[in-house]
């Protein structure tokens, strides 16, 4: 399998983890869809000609949640990762759209921020961000985990986040479950 990657963005870190969780390994292609001919050539198997992108023996998947739940499918063991019962994997279904509505695109805008300073920092972008870690708070707060007793696909996707804004050197000190969940 072939895995159009970088290790900077946090869906694809999470792609690696949930690889490695199940044991899978990939032939990485590092990639940087910035680069004009870099996207163009992406865009000849992925239209959106975003990271990650994954090619399973001519199968190709974009989105990396869409690629995380393709490999516990096919490659899973069990179903710990994504749950079968229909009230647990509603669970890790809203954690996956809470990471991806709010958390994820919070996370981004802040880096944004400061690293590619493509936009100024406002108290709107930091209100947003306090906002979703301060629920992500209250779920790690509830159970040991994000979306159920053990861990799911769920924790992974947003541990990825969470250790975006460690190396951005974010306090998370108003938030010790979070900080627990990244250690």
């Amino acid at each position: 399998m072939d895995l159009y990657y970088s290790i900077v963005s946090p869906p694809c870190q999470t792609v690696l983890l949930v690889a490695k969780k199940l044991g899978i390994t990939f032939n990485l292609k590092e990639t940087n869809p910035h680069l004009p001919e870099v996207r163009e050539n992406l865009k000849k198997i992925n239209p959106q000609h975003t990271i990650p992108t994954l090619v399973d023996d001519g199968h190709v998947i974009y989105e990396s949640y869409a690629i995380v739940i393709y490999l516990i499918e096919k490659y899973g063991k069990d179903d710990s990762l994504y749950p079968k019962d229909p009230k647990v994997r509603s669970v890790v279904n809203q954690r996956l759209f809470f990471d991806n509505g709010l958390l994820f695109r919070s996370t981004i805008e802040h880096v944004e921020c400061l690293v590619r300073k493509t936009r100024q920092m406002t108290d709107e972008i930091g209100a947003k961000l306090k906002k979703a870690l301060g629920l992500l708070e209250s779920y790690v707060t509830e159970r040991q985990f994000a979306a159920a007793d053990h861990l799911t696909i769920a924790d992974i996707c947003l541990l990825s986040n969470v250790t975006t804004l460690g190396m951005m050197q974010y306090d998370l000190e108003p938030y010790p479950g979070i900080k627990g969940l990244a250690s």
